[in-house]
């Protein structure tokens, strides 16, 4: 038997993870805090669909069975999907459910010994027969904890669950200024749907937040309460919401997800022939963003409601920001069931909530906080070593420092999938535990140290330049194939998947390009 790999959480990445090890024969256990697979899918509010098309969202070996016809597949047949996923290729045995992990602890070399390490691993080598992971888990059912010692830690934690992040106020002003009901998003969706509805039921909402989240939450409310007691959904910063991904007819794929669109995007990396490219292409990468807008301000009448973003559309997809818009979240804003209202930054008081810069409080009931999770604080407290903890997110001031959005430099005998982001998180998850797996099996080796750090440091550069404040989300969304392209020549592969010169220039890259060569 080959090295045992240890992939803690079985999400999205954790499946693929446990799938891609096994194939090249290694003995994966997979701990999964929760009694069930499926990440995110698991709790989401009732009318949550798939944000990206469902060609999109897809795993390479296995199709979307065909009784599922919608091109946004509802959270149940999402969830149905990975199950079956999981079933066909027998992936259940190898997962410990409600075993949660309280941390991993590398034992090995000392902390001043990896400090002067110039290869990965002081080796260059996945593996080290020196160095081994303590993996301890807890029976989510009893307090019993067990030790486990593998070769190789794989984590996919995710970023969106289990630490919601929430904001922090002076003295005074936060939630216990409040005498109402104040809830994150996420305990929202841990409530079965009639109770949730009954909870809302009479109540004056306010949702903080303009994410897809936000959205699904304000929509439920509104279509509980009505006009009689609308919700508010208070916001910071509008937001390129798409009402479906056809752009004047045209679909968006084809104006950014193939070799063409990247082009005019300056690249981590790139020689000087692309980079003039880029140069030269940048007003038609202006008309392609400008293209777009004017759509979604159409279709969704933006102009009116006060909500077109200062901000491109390509800095929305390079941000992985997009989400698709709620069917008629527009029409209960215009019939005033929902109501818009900036607000930069706000507190509470006994009524409820006040806006800065505003005498008059917005009277509320309830107060549900869509602001997201601390996934950051996730990946780092799963780390017993303060050296490890201090390492992982690199500075506050650059984005989560992995070579090729997988292997931290510094930190041996582990890989991080899923925390970087994509448009379509499924399809890029699988590339990377591909890469994964061909590199523990000795496919390839990686560079030293302070090349990966050069790399990392060339994409850190891009996301800066293309997502502006939103670096740290390390999003490939609008680079989908040059970082394949990466991924495929590490691997051995052709990473020119099409058939004819104009076909890989201008056809959209999908999973089905990734089918095993």
């Amino acid at each position: 038997m080959k090295n045992q790999v240890a992939i803690i959480g079985a999400g999205l990445s954790g499946l693929l993870a446990c799938k891609y090890t096994l194939s090249k024969g290694f003995n994966p256990i997979v701990f999964e805090a929760r009694n069930s697979i499926g990440g995110v899918w698991i709790n989401t509010v009732e009318t949550t669909k798939l944000q990206t098309p469902k060609p999109a969202y897809q795993f390479s070996d296995f199709a979307w069975p065909d009784s599922v016809t919608e091109l946004f597949p509802d959270k149940h047949q999402a969830l149905d999907y990975l199950q079956s996923y999981a079933h066909h290729f027998d992936l259940f045995k190898h997962i410990k459910f409600s075993t949660k992990v309280l941390g991993i602890k590398y034992e090995g070399a000392s902390d001043e010994e990896m400090q002067s390490w110039s290869l990965w691993g002081g080796n260059g080598e996945p593996f080290n027969s020196r160095g081994k992971w303590i993996v301890e888990a807890q029976d989510t059912h009893n307090p019993s904890t067990q030790v486990y010692q593998v070769d190789f830690v794989i984590l996919c934690v995710g970023r969106f669950s289990d630490v919601p992040n929430i904001p922090e106020f002076a003295p005074g002003k936060g939630p216990k200024a409040f005498h109402g009901d104040v809830m994150h998003s996420m305990d929202y969706a841990n409530m079965d749907y009639e109770s949730v509805r009954d909870f809302v039921r009479g109540k004056r909402v306010t949702i903080v937040g303009f994410q897809k989240f936000a959205m699904d939450i304000a929509m439920e409310c509104s279509t509980t309460n009505g006009v009689k007691h609308p919700c508010r959904v208070l916001y910071r910063t509008e937001h390129w919401n798409v009402p479906d991904y056809n752009p004047w007819g045209v679909p968006l794929p084809y104006l950014y997800f193939n070799r063409f669109s990247e082009l005019m995007v300056h690249k981590p990396g790139e020689g000087f022939l692309l980079s003039l490219l880029a140069t030269i292409l940048a007003p038609l990468r202006w008309a392609f963003s400008k293209f777009v807008e004017s759509d979604i301000k159409k279709k969704l009448r933006l102009a009116k409601f006060g909500m077109v973003p200062k901000h491109s559309f390509l800095q929305e997809l390079s941000s992985c920001l997009i989400s698709t818009v709620p069917q008629g979240f527009y029409d209960k804003v215009e019939e005033g069931s929902i109501k818009l209202k900036k607000a930069p930054s706000f507190s509470f008081c006994k009524e409820g909530i006040k806006v800065h810069g505003e005498d008059t409080p917005i009277e509320t009931d309830l107060v549900i906080l869509a602001t997201g999770y601390k996934g950051e604080k996730k990946l780092k407290d799963i780390f017993e070593s303060k050296m490890f903890q201090d390492s992982i997110l690199g500075s506050p001031n650059a984005a989560v420092p992995l070579y090729r959005q997988c292997i931290h430099p510094q930190i041996p005998q582990l890989a991080v999938i899923g925390f970087s982001e994509s448009v379509a998180n499924l399809y890029t998850s699988e590339m990377r535990c591909r890469w994964v797996a061909e590199l523990l099996d000795g496919t390839f080796k990686i560079p030293s140290i302070k090349e990966m750090e050069k790399d990392v440091a060339k994409w850190d550069q891009y996301m800066k330049q293309y997502s502006g404040v939103y670096y740290r989300r390390s999003c490939i969304g609008a680079l989908h194939i040059w970082y394949n392209d990466q991924l495929c020549k590490d691997m051995g592969w052709n990473p020119k998947r099409k058939k004819g010169f104009f076909a890989e220039l201008f056809e959209p890259y999908g999973p089905a390009d990734y089918v095993s060569p």
